[in-house]
Protein backbone atom coordinates (compact mmCIF):
# COMPACT_ATOMS: atom_id res chain seq x y z
CA UNK A 1 0.00 0.00 0.00
CA UNK A 2 1.18 3.37 -1.04
CA UNK A 3 2.11 5.71 1.78
CA UNK A 4 3.09 9.50 1.52
CA UNK A 5 5.44 11.50 3.13
CA UNK A 6 5.23 15.59 3.23
CA UNK A 7 8.78 17.16 2.50
CA UNK A 8 8.85 20.83 1.96
CA UNK A 9 8.41 21.08 -1.67
CA UNK A 10 6.47 18.31 -2.08
CA UNK A 11 5.70 14.71 -1.29
CA UNK A 12 7.29 11.50 -1.42
CA UNK A 13 5.55 8.24 -2.22
CA UNK A 14 6.82 4.75 -0.35
CA UNK A 15 5.19 1.34 0.62
CA UNK A 16 6.46 -1.02 3.81
CA UNK A 17 6.89 -4.32 3.89
CA UNK A 18 8.46 -6.95 6.74
CA UNK A 19 9.41 -6.95 10.13
CA UNK A 20 13.62 -6.51 11.10
CA UNK A 21 16.27 -4.58 10.03
CA UNK A 22 15.01 -1.43 8.38
CA UNK A 23 16.14 -1.67 4.38
CA UNK A 24 15.33 1.23 2.14
CA UNK A 25 15.29 1.19 -1.27
CA UNK A 26 16.08 4.19 -4.05
CA UNK A 27 15.41 3.40 -7.86
CA UNK A 28 17.35 5.94 -10.30
CA UNK A 29 16.20 8.33 -12.35
CA UNK A 30 13.56 7.63 -15.00
CA UNK A 31 12.05 4.66 -12.71
CA UNK A 32 10.10 3.83 -10.13
CA UNK A 33 10.30 1.76 -6.77
CA UNK A 34 8.03 -1.09 -8.84
CA UNK A 35 12.19 -2.01 -9.97
CA UNK A 36 12.39 -3.29 -6.90
CA UNK A 37 10.18 -5.36 -6.96
CA UNK A 38 11.10 -8.78 -6.58
CA UNK A 39 14.68 -8.06 -4.34
CA UNK A 40 12.41 -6.68 -2.06
CA UNK A 41 10.13 -9.77 -1.59
CA UNK A 42 13.05 -11.48 -1.12
CA UNK A 43 14.42 -9.65 1.58
CA UNK A 44 11.29 -9.27 3.13
CA UNK A 45 10.71 -13.00 3.14
CA UNK A 46 14.43 -13.32 4.78
CA UNK A 47 13.28 -11.13 7.95
CA UNK A 48 13.77 -7.81 6.63
CA UNK A 49 11.65 -4.49 7.29
CA UNK A 50 11.53 -3.42 3.37
CA UNK A 51 10.56 0.54 2.58
CA UNK A 52 10.83 1.22 -1.01
CA UNK A 53 10.67 4.61 -2.17
CA UNK A 54 9.60 6.76 -5.85
CA UNK A 55 12.16 9.62 -6.06
CA UNK A 56 10.85 13.10 -6.32
CA UNK A 57 9.32 13.60 -9.33
CA UNK A 58 8.70 10.38 -10.07
CA UNK A 59 6.16 7.56 -10.02
CA UNK A 60 3.84 8.77 -7.25
CA UNK A 61 5.60 11.22 -5.55
CA UNK A 62 5.38 14.58 -7.05
CA UNK A 63 6.44 16.87 -9.46
CA UNK A 64 7.00 20.41 -8.92
CA UNK A 65 10.46 20.48 -6.75
CA UNK A 66 12.37 23.67 -6.68
CA UNK A 67 15.63 21.26 -7.36
CA UNK A 68 16.36 17.74 -8.30
CA UNK A 69 20.07 16.75 -7.25
CA UNK A 70 21.39 13.95 -5.62
CA UNK A 71 21.58 16.18 -2.31
CA UNK A 72 18.16 16.76 -2.78
CA UNK A 73 17.40 13.22 -3.06
CA UNK A 74 19.68 12.02 -0.20
CA UNK A 75 17.51 14.97 1.97
CA UNK A 76 14.00 13.10 1.07
CA UNK A 77 15.98 9.83 2.11
CA UNK A 78 16.95 10.46 5.22
CA UNK A 79 14.01 12.38 5.91
CA UNK A 80 11.88 9.25 5.02
CA UNK A 81 14.47 7.14 7.37
CA UNK A 82 13.78 9.10 10.20
CA UNK A 83 9.85 8.95 9.66
CA UNK A 84 10.21 5.06 9.44
CA UNK A 85 12.22 4.88 13.18
CA UNK A 86 16.16 4.74 11.65
CA UNK A 87 18.76 3.90 11.34
CA UNK A 88 18.85 1.66 8.15
CA UNK A 89 20.68 0.37 5.25
CA UNK A 90 20.20 2.32 2.41
CA UNK A 91 20.56 1.30 -1.11
CA UNK A 92 20.67 3.19 -3.91
CA UNK A 93 20.54 2.99 -7.94
CA UNK A 94 22.06 4.70 -10.46
CA UNK A 95 21.44 8.56 -9.36
CA UNK A 96 20.77 7.42 -5.71
CA UNK A 97 23.61 5.62 -5.78
CA UNK A 98 25.53 9.09 -5.19
CA UNK A 99 22.63 10.01 -3.30
CA UNK A 100 23.22 6.67 -0.39
CA UNK A 101 26.95 8.10 -0.16
CA UNK A 102 25.70 12.11 0.45
CA UNK A 103 23.34 10.33 3.38
CA UNK A 104 26.29 8.48 4.88
CA UNK A 105 27.83 10.74 5.35
CA UNK A 106 25.83 13.88 6.28
CA UNK A 107 24.32 11.41 8.94
CA UNK A 108 26.28 8.54 9.78
CA UNK A 109 23.97 7.91 13.00
CA UNK A 110 20.72 7.13 10.48
CA UNK A 111 22.60 4.99 7.94
CA UNK A 112 24.14 0.93 8.81
CA UNK A 113 25.66 0.41 5.94
CA UNK A 114 24.52 1.30 1.98
CA UNK A 115 24.29 -0.40 -1.60
CA UNK A 116 25.36 1.24 -4.26
CA UNK A 117 23.67 -0.51 -7.79
CA UNK A 118 25.34 1.03 -10.71
CA UNK A 119 26.25 4.28 -8.97
CA UNK A 120 26.98 7.63 -11.01
CA UNK A 121 28.58 8.69 -7.62
CA UNK A 122 31.61 10.31 -9.47
CA UNK A 123 32.58 13.14 -11.74
CA UNK A 124 31.98 11.23 -15.37
CA UNK A 125 33.91 12.09 -18.78
CA UNK A 126 32.83 11.00 -21.94
CA UNK A 127 36.01 8.47 -23.00
CA UNK A 128 35.69 9.91 -26.67
CA UNK A 129 38.37 6.65 -27.38
CA UNK A 130 35.89 4.12 -25.89
CA UNK A 131 33.55 5.66 -27.68
CA UNK A 132 35.11 4.62 -31.32
CA UNK A 133 35.97 1.17 -30.07
CA UNK A 134 33.44 0.04 -27.55
CA UNK A 135 30.16 -0.29 -29.63
CA UNK A 136 28.23 -1.29 -26.15
CA UNK A 137 29.26 2.03 -24.35
CA UNK A 138 28.94 4.43 -27.48
CA UNK A 139 25.07 3.04 -27.93
CA UNK A 140 24.71 3.77 -24.74
CA UNK A 141 26.06 7.14 -23.58
CA UNK A 142 24.48 8.24 -26.99
CA UNK A 143 20.36 6.91 -25.86
CA UNK A 144 21.49 8.12 -22.22
CA UNK A 145 22.14 11.73 -23.27
CA UNK A 146 19.23 11.67 -26.26
CA UNK A 147 16.68 10.98 -23.69
CA UNK A 148 17.75 13.52 -21.47
CA UNK A 149 18.57 15.78 -24.37
CA UNK A 150 15.51 14.93 -26.33
CA UNK A 151 13.36 14.80 -23.09
CA UNK A 152 12.23 11.28 -25.28
CA UNK A 153 10.21 8.46 -23.53
CA UNK A 154 10.82 6.48 -26.68
CA UNK A 155 14.50 6.91 -26.61
CA UNK A 156 14.60 6.31 -22.96
CA UNK A 157 12.53 2.67 -23.73
CA UNK A 158 15.27 1.80 -26.63
CA UNK A 159 18.20 2.95 -24.05
CA UNK A 160 16.40 0.64 -20.80
CA UNK A 161 16.31 -2.09 -23.73
CA UNK A 162 20.17 -2.30 -24.30
CA UNK A 163 20.58 -1.81 -20.02
CA UNK A 164 18.81 -4.78 -19.84
CA UNK A 165 21.29 -7.00 -22.18
CA UNK A 166 20.41 -10.73 -22.95
CA UNK A 167 17.93 -12.19 -19.67
CA UNK A 168 14.91 -9.91 -19.15
CA UNK A 169 12.27 -10.46 -16.37
CA UNK A 170 9.45 -11.81 -17.41
CA UNK A 171 7.24 -8.90 -16.87
CA UNK A 172 10.07 -6.81 -18.56
CA UNK A 173 7.66 -5.33 -21.81
CA UNK A 174 4.61 -4.97 -19.43
CA UNK A 175 6.93 -3.33 -16.55
CA UNK A 176 8.40 -0.80 -19.61
CA UNK A 177 4.55 -0.05 -20.59
CA UNK A 178 4.08 1.12 -17.25
CA UNK A 179 7.23 3.05 -16.91
CA UNK A 180 6.21 4.96 -20.46
CA UNK A 181 2.78 5.76 -19.34
CA UNK A 182 4.25 7.31 -16.48
CA UNK A 183 7.24 9.41 -18.24
CA UNK A 184 4.51 10.61 -20.38
CA UNK A 185 3.33 12.35 -17.72
CA UNK A 186 3.11 16.35 -17.51
CA UNK A 187 6.74 17.36 -16.48
CA UNK A 188 8.73 13.55 -15.84
CA UNK A 189 10.83 13.49 -18.67
CA UNK A 190 12.22 16.92 -17.76
CA UNK A 191 12.78 15.68 -14.08
CA UNK A 192 15.01 13.21 -15.93
CA UNK A 193 16.53 15.55 -18.14
CA UNK A 194 17.30 17.44 -15.18
CA UNK A 195 18.86 14.58 -13.29
CA UNK A 196 20.40 13.24 -15.66
CA UNK A 197 22.96 16.24 -16.87
CA UNK A 198 23.31 17.00 -13.22
CA UNK A 199 27.10 16.21 -11.97
CA UNK A 200 27.62 13.83 -9.33
CA UNK A 201 30.30 15.99 -7.80
CA UNK A 202 28.08 16.94 -4.61
CA UNK A 203 28.31 12.60 -4.79
CA UNK A 204 32.30 12.30 -5.28
CA UNK A 205 33.08 14.98 -2.69
CA UNK A 206 31.89 12.90 -0.15
CA UNK A 207 32.99 9.54 -0.83
CA UNK A 208 35.84 9.79 1.78
CA UNK A 209 33.68 10.61 4.60
CA UNK A 210 31.54 8.02 4.92
CA UNK A 211 31.70 5.99 7.96
CA UNK A 212 29.71 2.79 7.34
CA UNK A 213 30.41 -0.11 5.31
CA UNK A 214 29.61 -0.34 1.52
CA UNK A 215 28.66 -2.45 -1.27
CA UNK A 216 28.95 -1.16 -4.79
CA UNK A 217 27.72 -3.18 -7.27
CA UNK A 218 27.67 -3.28 -10.89
CA UNK A 219 26.49 -4.99 -13.91
CA UNK A 220 29.52 -6.57 -16.17
CA UNK A 221 27.88 -5.55 -19.23
CA UNK A 222 26.59 -1.97 -18.36
CA UNK A 223 26.60 0.15 -21.37
CA UNK A 224 27.20 3.17 -19.35
CA UNK A 225 30.76 2.90 -18.45
CA UNK A 226 33.55 1.39 -20.67
CA UNK A 227 34.63 -0.47 -17.61
CA UNK A 228 32.18 -1.46 -15.38
CA UNK A 229 33.76 -3.19 -13.01
CA UNK A 230 37.15 -0.30 -12.62
CA UNK A 231 34.49 2.21 -12.06
CA UNK A 232 32.95 0.28 -9.19
CA UNK A 233 36.65 -0.51 -7.98
CA UNK A 234 37.68 3.38 -8.57
CA UNK A 235 34.30 4.07 -6.20
CA UNK A 236 35.77 2.17 -3.64
CA UNK A 237 39.21 2.92 -3.82
CA UNK A 238 37.49 6.83 -3.18
CA UNK A 239 35.90 5.18 0.51
CA UNK A 240 37.79 5.20 3.43
CA UNK A 241 39.95 2.23 3.74
CA UNK A 242 38.53 -1.35 4.64
CA UNK A 243 34.69 0.46 4.09
CA UNK A 244 34.01 -0.85 0.50
CA UNK A 245 33.80 -3.59 -1.20
CA UNK A 246 33.10 -4.32 -5.09
CA UNK A 247 31.32 -7.21 -6.68
CA UNK A 248 30.17 -7.39 -10.21
CA UNK A 249 27.28 -9.04 -11.50
CA UNK A 250 27.80 -11.55 -14.82
CA UNK A 251 25.67 -10.97 -17.87
CA UNK A 252 23.94 -7.80 -15.81
CA UNK A 253 23.52 -4.29 -17.54
CA UNK A 254 22.70 -1.29 -15.48
CA UNK A 255 19.94 -2.98 -14.06
CA UNK A 256 21.30 -6.25 -12.10
CA UNK A 257 18.55 -5.99 -9.70
CA UNK A 258 15.98 -6.01 -12.33
CA UNK A 259 17.58 -8.96 -14.28
CA UNK A 260 19.02 -10.85 -11.72
CA UNK A 261 16.94 -9.62 -8.41
CA UNK A 262 18.19 -13.46 -6.20
CA UNK A 263 21.74 -12.37 -7.13
CA UNK A 264 21.49 -8.97 -6.02
CA UNK A 265 19.08 -9.80 -2.69
CA UNK A 266 21.41 -12.68 -2.27
CA UNK A 267 24.57 -10.38 -2.13
CA UNK A 268 22.90 -7.73 -0.14
CA UNK A 269 22.00 -10.13 2.82
CA UNK A 270 25.50 -11.61 1.94
CA UNK A 271 26.74 -8.10 2.96
CA UNK A 272 24.54 -6.98 5.75
CA UNK A 273 25.40 -10.61 7.39
CA UNK A 274 29.38 -9.54 7.44
CA UNK A 275 27.87 -6.66 8.78
CA UNK A 276 25.72 -7.26 11.50
CA UNK A 277 24.11 -4.53 13.26
CA UNK A 278 23.27 -4.93 16.94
Amino acid sequence: MTEFLEIDGGRLAYDVSGQGRLIVLAPGMGNTRSVYREVAERLVASGYRVACADLRGHGESTVGWPTYTRTDTAGDLLALIRHLGGPAVLVGHSFAGGSATIAAAREPELIDAIVEISPFTRAQKVDAKALLSNARYRKGTTLLLGACLLRSVGVWKRYLALAYPGTKPADFAAYVADLGVDLSRPGRMAVVAKMGMSAPTDAGAVLGDIRCPALVIEGALDPDWPDPAAEGAAIVAAMPAGLGRLEVVEGAGHYAHGQFPERVADAIQAFLAANAHD
